[in-house]
């Protein structure tokens, strides 16, 4: 069967597509998804501090790629618009732009946390969990990436009702993390040759994750253990989970590969992992041993791909019925 986005392409009938906030990190990448999708026409990208200005000359790496210019005026009248603002910005935007919301046929992707889990009508944009409540929905938004990378860690369990006992996680991310804005702690000098903790035990992505582990195990009342560090390097995010499992080995390894057979962006590995695998890739990738009555879950994703531009990309795909891979075949760095 010939593909919907080679359809479109044909056709040339592709998603118009805004972006407002395209001269942050995700905007960014957001924007060297997009120019390469098959099935996307940019129609403006939105930035208030760089309106007049070559997308190129903020984005560097995309010379040649785009004579984009961006711009200080948004539109309703696209088909798709991202939204890639601070998290607060969002809910002030359409407050300000109620033509937005009130448009049936524009579909809404955002990336901050506005509204997530799930209010004003918003469908939270895990595919892994919500694939065809997201294929219906008008209004998506994206998960944060810690939460990504933590609850593709502990889906499979929770939909076995295997999370019986507490759940204790660390968790380094790249300085991409704290996005554009400089602050103490994400200067280079500061930051390189470093290692710290912040917002332990209390970090905002826990309510998305118990959120979504009770929809899949609704007695779920364990204590979530969570400890968050800050890396020195630039992207990705590497989660160690571990939990009491009644499990083997040979069983934890067949529930997760059954739970993600469908999943396109999701692998389970045999060996051992690093975050070279996913790095500039919309890929997690999983790896399980079991210490004892332990089993260990360690979670790899790039977050701004598939923490958040690359999955706010996957689902617009499955908002328009498009093939979900589409846009995002990526190459990791490698070396």
């Amino acid at each position: 069967m010939q593909s919907i986005v080679n359809d479109i392409v044909n056709m040339n009938d592709k998603i118009k597509v805004g972006i407002v906030g395209g001269a942050g990190y995700t905007g960014g990448e957001l924007l060297r998804i997009l120019i390469h999708h098959p099935g996307v026409e940019l129609a403006y990208v939105n930035s208030k501090s760089n309106a007049g200005n070559l997308v190129s000359d903020v984005h560097t790496d995309l010379l040649g790629d785009t004579n984009l210019l961006f711009s200080n005026e948004h539109s309703a009248k696209v088909d798709a618009v991202f939204m890639c603002v601070g998290h607060g910005d969002s809910k002030k935007f359409f407050d300000e732009n109620p033509t937005f919301l009130a448009n049936p046929a524009l579909k809404i992707i955002d990336l901050s946390q506005d509204f997530r889990p799930e209010t004003h009508g918003f469908t939270y944009g895990l595919p892994e969990l919500k694939r065809e409540a997201i294929k219906k929905s008008h209004r998506t938004a994206n998960p944060g990436c810690f939460a990504t990378a933590i609850q593709l860690g502990l889906l499979p369990l929770a939909s076995q009702q295997l999370l019986k006992h507490d759940i204790h996680i660390s968790a380094t991310t790249g300085s991409t993390g704290a996005g554009q804005s400089l602050a103490a702690t994400s200067h280079f000098t500061w930051r390189n040759n470093n290692l710290s903790v912040y917002k332990a035990f209390e970090h905002q992505h826990l309510k998305e994750i118990n959120h979504s582990i009770v929809q899949l195990e609704a007695g779920f009342d364990q204590t979530i253990n969570f400890v968050p560090l800050r890396g020195a390097f630039t992207r990705g995010i590497l989660a160690s989970v571990y939990t009491k499992c009644d499990l083997s080995l040979e069983q934890a390894v067949e529930c997760y590969k059954s739970y993600y057979e469908a999943h396109p962006f999701t692998h389970v590995s045999a060996k051992n992992i690093d975050l070279k695998q996913v790095v500039n890739t919309n890929k997690c990738i999983l790896h399980l041993e079991k210490h004892g009555d332990n089993l260990l879950i360690i979670s790899i994703i790039d977050n701004l791909t598939k923490g958040a531009s690359g999955q706010a990309v996957q689902n617009m795909n499955l908002m328009f019925g498009i093939e979900e891979t589409a846009g995002l075949k990526l190459k990791p760095v490698g070396f």
